[in-house]
């Protein structure tokens, strides 16, 4: 059998790697601390769950339209509003199997091959595999921390070319945690639209991200760019990984050209789980959202005291999705070698860097602080004598 060279070049996702060696150890009698994977410990909120008993008691799903259930995409655009204090129009809203539906339809939409895009580095991995998969060119942008590992306009200009089509960010960022200023988010998005370039802005942990100093809630890239192209999900502020739903805000043009792609590549999004999600924008379960958005703050409080116990560096502090991006350069090791001794050593799972790109993928470690506070801390504990034991 032949397999495509699209299916021989795509890379493994070292998340999920990790995450097979930690059940591997768990089969063996281990208590694995998993820090590797971005999947809240709350679940759907109970008035999601309640909803979601209630609709089953039904006998029959049939399909919904290929751009979602009228009622959840004007719920999502109301949320826009109560969140945000953004106006949007419902026909804009399209609701997906998952986040990666809403990247599959975008660029799918908006790729042809050869087209040159820029990724900052380092970025999710399963973002620009995306991007490959449609024959994109993809320019992973080197960051550092002086940026917080976050492109700017400085360093989109440096990199634009006559051939550069458009460009996907993610703000806040995994693995970083970290977002991109709001001017400087306007000044990227300007550029690019001056440039007749398009814009995917990755909005996944959006409101999982600190209000700012006056109190107020971070801001969706619509406020300064009406026309990106936004991606969003379910599974993180909501808590519904498994759920498999997310949603893409599009232009008004864009509409009918994604819904065709909907209906060809996966028909609509589990009418179950859309039913079921509009229990999410009750008053009731935004409160639950909230309270835990609150706690996921307190649980990074205690993930950055106890890292920098065990004097494991990191670089930028993280301002909204629920990561931390720790440099591990001082142990000595690379960071595949550290993920997998601390691994065996001290049975913490976590994401070596070279998921995310090679720009600091060999010298940084992600950690998720998604998992229970229980975990957290006796992971603490453990990574402190991990790396007592190194010295």
């Amino acid at each position: 059998m032949h397999f495509s060279q699209r299916a021989q070049s795509i890379s493994p996702f070292l998340a999920m790697e990790f995450g097979k060696h930690a059940a591997a150890q768990e089969a063996a009698g281990h208590r694995v601390i998993k820090l590797n994977l971005g999947e809240p410990d709350f679940g759907a909120p109970p008035a999601v769950l309640s909803e979601l008993q209630r609709v089953t008691a039904q006998a029959a799903f049939p399909y919904t339209g290929a751009l979602g259930l009228p009622a959840l995409r004007e719920a999502i655009a109301g949320f826009y509003q109560t969140a945000h204090g953004l106006t949007l129009s419902p026909h804009r809203v399209v609701v997906t199997a998952g986040a990666s539906a809403a990247l599959l339809l975008v660029t799918a939409a908006l790729v042809n091959p050869g087209d040159d895009v820029l990724v900052g580095d380092p970025s999710y991995p399963c973002n620009r595999q995306f991007l490959h998969g449609f024959g994109a060119e993809v320019r992973l942008v080197p960051t550092d921390a002086t940026t917080r590992f976050q492109l700017d306009l400085a360093t989109v200009q440096r990199h634009w070319s006559d051939r550069t089509t458009g460009l996907m960010l993610a703000t806040p960022s995994n693995p970083t945690g970290t977002s991109v200023p709001a001017d400087e988010l306007a000044a990227i998005c300007d550029w690019a639209r001056r440039h007749n370039a398009w814009r995917i802005v990755d909005e996944i942990y959006l409101n999982l991200s600190d209000a700012d100093a006056q109190g107020r809630p971070a801001q969706s890239v619509l406020a300064v760019d009406p026309d990106a192209i936004v991606i969003n999900s379910f599974s993180k502020y909501f808590g519904m990984t498994g759920w498999r739903l997310g949603w893409a805000i599009v232009p008004d043009a864009m509409v009918p050209v994604v819904e065709r792609l909907a209906q060809n590549y996966y028909i609509c999004a589990s009418t179950p789980a859309q039913l079921a999600a509009l229990a999410c924008f009750t008053p009731e379960a935004i409160a639950v959202c909230e309270a835990r958005r609150a706690e996921f703050a307190a649980r990074r409080a205690l993930v950055l005291e106890g890292l920098a116990q065990a004097g494991l560096s990191v670089p930028v502090l993280p301002d909204g999705a629920f990561y931390v991006y720790i440099d591990v350069s001082t142990t000595g090791m690379d960071a595949m070698r550290f993920c997998q001794r601390a691994l065996q050593e001290a049975h913490v799972a976590l994401t070596p860097g070279h998921d995310f790109g090679p720009q600091a993928g060999a010298t940084h470690v992600r950690l998720s602080y998604a998992a229970s506070r229980d975990d957290l801390e006796e992971g603490m504990t453990r990574l402190s004598r991990f790396m007592q034991s190194l010295t």
